[in-house]
């Protein structure tokens, strides 16, 4: 699958979603961009998966319809160790995600 890494997660936990293309925001140029114009252009980049801390993002964008998943990571910290504990939830939920679907760990 094809994921991007939001920006508010360290970059090193692309390293721990093997067997996934892993991008992080600023890997795909998409630096900087609101969380609607993100999405968009991570549609339009063919993204699957949308990995990030964002508890918001699910209530300030409309997420119907969408070509991509949103997982939504709850953590201690954006902190790699705080992280990976929900790494193999992450990817287990990975292999079953559908277009369009909010799903929360942690």
């Amino acid at each position: 699958m094809k994921v991007l890494i939001d920006e508010c997660l360290p970059r090193r936990l692309k390293n721990h979603l093997t067997d996934h293309d892993c991008r992080t925001v600023p890997e795909a140029g998409l630096s900087g961009k609101r969380n609607g114009e993100l999405l968009s252009l991570a549609e339009q980049q063919k993204y699957e998966i949308f990995v990030t801390m964002d508890k918001g993002v699910e209530y300030q964008q409309n997420l119907r319809g969408l070509s991509l998943a949103v997982i939504i990571l709850r953590a201690k910290s954006n902190q790699l160790a705080d992280l990976l504990p929900h790494v193999t939830d992450c990817l287990e939920r990975m292999k079953c995600i559908k277009p369009g679907e909010v799903v929360r760990l942690g």
